[in-house]
């Protein structure tokens, strides 16, 4: 359906890439069934192509969402570190 096709394409965060300005952590589990790492792949090289600072965290025995305590403490750890230097 080209009318579905045109919404995704505006919301898909790939295609704002040029709208970003900030620093942005992504967060990806690799067994993820909604969000495939490709695409979180995707939107970490364009934005650093832009030069942008993107931490990128991938935990290779998650799916959607960190569920491995020691997983959650690491994000929870990273994420406070991210936000303490970039929330200003």
């Amino acid at each position: 359906n080209p009318e579905e096709a045109k919404i995704a394409r505006e919301v898909s965060p790939i295609y704002q890439t040029d709208k970003i300005i900030r620093p942005v952590f992504v967060v990806q589990g690799a067994n993820d069934p909604r969000v495939n790492i490709n695409e979180s792949d995707q939107i970490v090289t364009a934005l650093r192509a832009k030069g942008l600072y993107v931490p990128y965290m991938v935990k290779y025995n998650e799916g959607h969402g960190f569920y491995r305590e020691e997983n959650r403490m690491d994000f929870y750890g990273a994420m406070m570190g991210f936000l303490a230097k970039y929330l200003k």
